[in-house]
């Protein structure tokens, strides 16, 4: 990796349209390019509002955005210390294996260091053996005996709208 050719950096408002045209390119990815609901709008709202849910991080070769990762914090009771989850990392494969992706990583562990985190996790679809790899290499370690449960904007509906009985 050249470093002159290469930069990370935090997202600003302007970048929102570069932003989603990334989410999209990993929905692509990840076998579901039909699932990206997001908007321009949307994502100006939750991530650069009044109450920000997520940052982003922006990775760029020769001024091209190639790659992103999108995290927040979560918190530890165990540890009693907040954690940075991150919810996506990706970096489009014509420009993956020139040490993208490792960039992202450390910077997001360096704001996790600067910032007391006790930890940093994230998920992998079971079947993507490149990313599962390439984590391990890293020192990251599998959450075997963890199961990740989702519940969908109906499923919150139906529990919130739910009886206590």
């Amino acid at each position: 990796m050249k470093k002159d050719h290469f930069a990370v950096r935090t997202a600003t408002v302007d970048d929102v349209p570069v932003i989603l045209d990334l989410i999209r390119a990993l929905a692509t990815y990840e076998r579901a390019p039909n699932e990206v609901t997001a908007t321009e709008k949307g994502l100006v709202e939750v991530l650069f509002g009044e109450k920000p849910a997520a940052e982003v991080l922006l990775a760029f070769e020769n001024q091209a955005a190639i790659g992103f990762a999108v995290f927040f914090h979560n918190f530890s009771t165990w540890l009693g210390r907040p954690g940075l989850y991150l919810e996506d990392l990706f970096v489009k494969p014509q420009h993956r294996g020139k040490g993208y992706g490792r960039a992202l990583l450390i910077h997001l562990a360096k704001i996790a260091r600067e910032r007391g985190c006790g930890r940093m996790e994230w998920a992998v679809l079971d079947w993507n053996e490149p990313a599962i790899k390439f984590y391990r290499q890293l020192g990251a370690k599998p959450m075997d005996e963890w199961t990740v449960f989702r519940l969908t904007r109906d499923g919150i509906a139906k529990l919130a709208d739910s009886s206590l009985e």
